[in-house]
């Protein structure tokens, strides 16, 4: 199957961008403020999570299949960082009306 050139780039657009929030992400891990230490390193594993997807995505399509490994261990991750924000939203909601 022919991955059309377009394609490609606009994913290497997207990781461009990603690694770049990456920069913004561990400013914020320096923070002396717990909170928002803990929301940084939620959002670093969310961004490292979705480089390795569409990294493994790509690499899988335009290179060889052998590189499918990256895209289901980016995806597994995903599930477990949205997973976890979901519950942290939960219980921020749960506290505001208790």
């Amino acid at each position: 199957m022919d991955i059309p050139d377009w394609f490609l780039w606009a994913v290497l657009g997207f990781a461009v961008l990603q690694a770049a929030a990456l920069v913004r992400i561990i400013r914020r891990l320096r923070e002396s403020d717990r909170a928002v230490r803990s929301l940084a390193r939620l959002e670093l594993l969310d961004a490292v999570s979705t480089l390795m997807f569409m990294t493994g995505l790509v690499l899988s399509l335009a290179v060889a299949a052998s590189w499918f490994w990256l895209l289901l261990a980016g995806f597994a991750l995903m599930i477990v960082v949205y997973a976890v924000k979901g519950l942290e939203l939960l219980r921020a909601r749960r506290r505001t009306v208790a």
